[in-house]
């Protein structure tokens, strides 16, 4: 479980992706904190305009390749709304950072999509380990994740066809 200072960077992934859902973007959020705490870069999902790799931890991910030092990456953080997908745990490895805390995992969006009867995504949901097998991963954590849910919810029902 994060410490309590974490959790308002957790929160603040809530927040992000409750504002790419209103931004009429799948409801993800991310932030980029370093070893101090500080917050380096958020972002949200934005792949509504077509691009389906705009995702915000490949965002983050690629501005700590251009940014930070090697070091400055392993030790940094990356908190995040949802388990990162293949795509992005690789990118996350590939430029060395540090850990992940996600507020849900990869099988509880496939769960709750599954009961919402949306269909598979064209890129298999992998637990981040699976791809990157070296990075510290933390997630999911409770009580948050209830509201993660909740903006899949109302993206899928607001997008179904």
């Amino acid at each position: 479980m994060p410490i309590e200072n974490e959790m308002q960077h957790l929160h603040r992934c809530v927040e992000l992706a409750a504002e790419a859902l209103d931004a009429g973007d799948e409801p993800f959020g991310s932030v980029l904190v370093d070893a101090d705490g500080r917050v380096l870069m958020e972002d949200r999902n934005r792949i509504a305009g077509g691009d389906s790799t705009r995702h915000p931890e490949f965002a983050l991910a690629r501005w700590a390749a251009e940014n930070l030092s090697p070091e400055e990456r392993a030790a940094a953080t990356v908190f995040t709304s949802g388990e990162h997908c293949p795509m992005c745990a690789a990118a996350h490895a590939w430029v060395g950072l540090g850990r992940i805390v996600y507020v849900s995992s990869s099988a509880q969006l496939m769960e709750w999509l599954s009961e919402l009867g949306v269909p598979a995504p064209p890129v298999r949901p992998l637990p981040v380990q699976s791809v990157a097998p070296e990075v510290i991963v933390e997630g999911p954590v409770a009580g948050l994740a209830d509201a993660v849910r909740d903006l899949q919810r109302r993206y899928h029902g607001a997008h179904q066809t």
